[in-house]
Parts: structure tokens; sequence; C-alpha cells
């Protein structure tokens, strides 16, 4: 396979009819809205089936270390089906972010429980930090860490924090040993919370600062396949839904005006496929992974709030309904929007990357 090509893979497609018919049996839309009412909206059953039983949660694990030794691209088609399904399942922020911060310190010990699913981990960096910006850390005293970190995604179910301090070093903290406090967010399957760490013990990994870069880059450029998801979900389901909808006694699909808004929201979705596919081919073999990244998450968050828009509206009334899916959709393609970085901070990445700088 060469660095031009794009194209998914027998295997890869295979992976995608796997994970697609198994949230197709344990991840209903009516089920994820009654979850996201309870006060547990995390679906550690359907985690299970995915991270132990298919063993996704070692994708990107060397095989050495108990994990799939697979790259990002077979991640990046898991995100997808895991964005069309607004899967409430830690897998972006364990299975990736965590992941690729522990690769770069090279915590085997760590690595192989994430592999084989026994913890779950998530990174104390805060979900709207975009790769190479800064980020909170706590202190170091006596051996103990101290302080508060905020907007913690997904930490109501983390095993294992990872924790950056102001020694640079990033420690590893047991979840039981810190207070965890959800908050009120958006994207009910992907709830945030504040981490408080008051003398809590750690173990140093490594350098925060290259970890921190390096799962940040990766989640970025993985996070436009989940965004391609919830772009292509919507588009077909409102695709469906107009073909099926009548006015004057003729589908309403067939009026021009709608032809013309949905043609150009598929070309949108397909030139979001080719920048998600860039990103997650460029972190697979390593060439020009920033610009890749950059540009895949420039595009990719405007894409999917206008794909879930449009869902939205070209649903009417029932779409309005919180018994209808489409709201889980929009709050996610919102949240994602602004999520390791927004599409403005990218996009100024990007400029400067390239040395063309805006005016």
């Amino acid at each position: 396979m060469t660095d031009l090509d794009l194209l998914y893979s027998e295997e890869e497609e295979a992976l995608r009819a796997a994970v697609r018919g198994l949230l197709a049996d344990h991840c209903d839309p009516a089920g994820v809205i009654v979850r996201t009412e309870s006060e547990t909206p995390h679906d550690i059953a359907l985690w299970k089936a995915l991270a132990d039983g298919m063993g996704l949660a070692g994708l990107l694990i060397p095989e050495e270390l108990d994990g799939q030794g697979a790259t990002h691209r077979e991640a990046a088609v898991v995100l997808e089906e895991l964005g069309r399904a607004v899967a409430p399942v830690p897998y972006l922020t364990s299975a990736v972010v965590a992941t690729e911060a522990l690769l770069e310190c090279g915590a085997d010990d760590l690595l192989t429980e994430l592999a084989t699913a026994t913890t779950i981990g998530a990174l104390a960096v805060a979900l709207n930090t975009a790769p190479g910006g800064a980020f909170r850390t706590v202190r170091v005293e006596n051996g103990t860490l101290h302080g508060e970190l905020t907007g913690i995604a997904d930490a109501a179910v983390a095993d294992v924090l990872l924790v950056p301090a102001d020694d640079g070093g990033l420690y590893a903290v047991a979840a039981d040993a810190a207070t965890v406090t959800a908050k009120p967010s958006l994207d009910l399957t992907r709830p945030v919370a504040t981490v408080v760490l008051d003398g809590a013990p750690g173990r140093r990994l490594g350098d925060a600062e290259p970890a921190v870069r390096r799962a940040l880059r990766a989640a970025a450029g993985l996070l436009a396949s989940e965004q391609l998801g919830v772009a292509d979900w919507t588009l077909t389901e409102t695709v469906r839904y107009l073909k099926e909808r009548k006015q004057f006694n003729r589908p309403v699909g067939g009026f021009q005006a709608l032809k013309h808004r949905l043609a150009q929201l598929w070309l949108e979705v397909v030139n979001l496929r080719a920048a998600a596919r860039g990103a997650a081919d460029a972190l697979a073999t390593g060439a020009d992974t920033d610009v890749a990244v950059a540009v895949a998450q420039a595009y990719a968050a405007p894409v999917a709030v206008h794909a879930a828009e449009e869902a939205l509206q070209l649903h009417a009334g029932i779409g309005m309904t919180w018994e209808h899916p489409i709201h889980l959709y929009l709050k996610r393609a919102k949240a994602d929007s602004i999520a390791y970085g927004t599409a403005g901070a990218h996009r100024a990445a990007l400029a400067e990357l390239v040395d063309l700088q805006a005016p």
C-alpha cells in the first residue's frame, strides 16, 4: 500500500462490518437516549464487547504487549462506526489518547492492561486542548500530587488517570485516589468531569510534554473520522427520510431545492472522508502528520455540524423531538467542534506549518 492510497482495504471493510454489526445489536438510538438521561451514560457492557470481545482496545498497541499491532487506519474505521452510532464508550479517550501517551512513555505494563481491557485510561488534559497547546498541570509536593483539572473527558469511567505535573512529568494515578465530579456537558455521550487531587500518590511514567503532544495529535487526527461517521449517518438518514415523507402527494426528496442542499452536503461529506482518511494514513505512516491532522480538523468540524443541522431541519417537526436521535448527533458534532482544538485553531496551525500566514 502506498502513502497515497486512501481507499479502504478488504481488512478495513471487514473490520467495519464487524463493528457495525455489533453496534446494531447493542447500541440502538433509543437505548442511547435512555442512557443519556441516567446517571451512568457510559455503556460499559458495550465497551467490554468492543474492547475485550473484539480486541479493539489494543488496536494501536504492539502484539508483544497483548495488543493487535494495527495502525491508525484501522482505529479510524472503528471511530467512524462509533461516530455513526454516537456510542457512549471511552474508545477515543482510552484506546487512542491514553494509549498514545503511554506509548510515548514506554509504560508497557499499563499498555498491556489497556490492551486486555482490564483498565480504562484517561489523559487528564482538558478536552478542548489543541495539539501543541498549553495544558494545566498539578503540583508535586512530597511525592504526592495536588491540584484541580477541569474538562476531562470520560474521567468518570477511568481506572487510571494520566496526570501532567509541574515538574514536567506525566504521572499515573489510580482513579479512586482522586475526586472525580461530573460536570454538565452538551454531549452526554462523552461526559466531562473535574478531577481533584489532594495528596494522591502517583507513579512517574515519563516526560509530559512529548506524551501529551503525541496523544493530542492522534486524538485530533482520528476525531475527524468520528466526525465523518456523524456526518455520514445524518446525511444517509436524512436522504432516507425525505424519500418517505410526502407533501402534495409526492416525496419531499423530489423537490429541487432540497436536492441541491443534499447534493452540496454530499460533496462536503465526500471531501471530509478524504481529509479524515488522509489524517489517519499520515498518523500511520508518519508522513506530513502535522499538516494532515490540521487539514482534517480545519475541515471536519464545520461539515459535521452542518450535516447535523441540516438533518435536524429537514426532518421538520419530528427532528425537534427528544425521542428522535438527531439531537444526539447535533450535540456530538457541536462538542467535537471544540474538542482537541477548534477549526480556527487548526487553520492557524496549518498556516504556520506551510509558512502561509493569514492576513
